[in-house]
């Protein structure tokens, strides 16, 4: 009997700002609650809790402009996220060398299905419905540390049609980005193409198809997408 034909797609990948080449994207894992007021936005206390983390899919990965809405829910929300991409990786990395494994940032969108993460959190069931969906994680090109030095501070923005929603800096993240590597890596193997999304500033909100968002941090590409309607 014929076996059926594998039709693969290609590995996901991002733009690389100022290079021909493209970095190679392998998982996608994010950081919740990371920003004080966001927290507080989510009901939840604000003080310098463990950090915990939850997974994308590296087929979330969206680089086209026109996102489409997802299916299956009613309450798309943006989440405005600065991205970090590992050029190495490794176990049990001390925090100030964790930014040695540091290739680049970039500017990226956790989008949630708000409604779907809602019941979730009632039911006490694992949240990737809500977040790992297709194109849950629209992601900008990356510049490299060379190009734009370690990221510890500046302005983080997102706009939806023209209309700032979120508003930040980069230094009022509760665990830093040096943190959140090392944290991670004595869990498990960090590695070369892991992005890191560092969490979201107060603001969330809906998103609905025919809506423009530019996603902004400072020194970085910035991230321009339209919710479209799903196929």
């Amino acid at each position: 009997m014929p076996q059926p034909a594998l039709h693969l797609a290609p590995p996901p990948a991002l733009p690389i700002v100022g290079r021909a080449e493209v970095f190679p994207v392998g998982r996608i894992i994010c950081i919740g609650r990371n920003y004080a007021e966001h927290a507080v936005e989510m009901g939840h206390d604000p003080t310098r809790e463990p950090p915990f983390f939850f997974f994308k899919s590296a087929s979330c990965l969206c680089t086209d402009s026109a996102v489409p809405y997802p299916p299956q829910t009613s309450d798309l929300h943006y989440e405005v996220e600065m991205v970090v991409a590992l050029a190495s990786g490794g176990r049990d990395i001390a925090v100030d060398a964790a930014e040695d494994l540091i290739f680049g940032y970039g500017v990226g969108l956790d989008l949630t299905r708000r409604d779907l993460q809602a019941e979730a959190k009632k039911l006490g069931r694992p949240w990737e419905m809500g977040k790992a969906f297709d194109c849950s994680a629209p992601v900008g090109p990356i510049t490299p540390v060379e190009a734009c030095g370690h990221k510890r501070n500046g302005t983080i923005t997102l706009s939806v049609n023209d209309k700032v929603r979120q508003h930040g800096d980069l230094d009022q993240m509760i665990w830093s980005v040096p943190e959140m590597l090392s944290v991670l890596s004595h869990s498990f193997a960090l590695r070369a193409g892991d992005l890191i999304m560092t969490g979201t500033p107060s603001g969330v909100g809906r998103l609905d198809i025919g809506d423009t968002v530019s996603a902004h941090v400072d020194g970085l590409a910035e991230l321009h997408i339209t919710i479209v309607a799903g196929d």
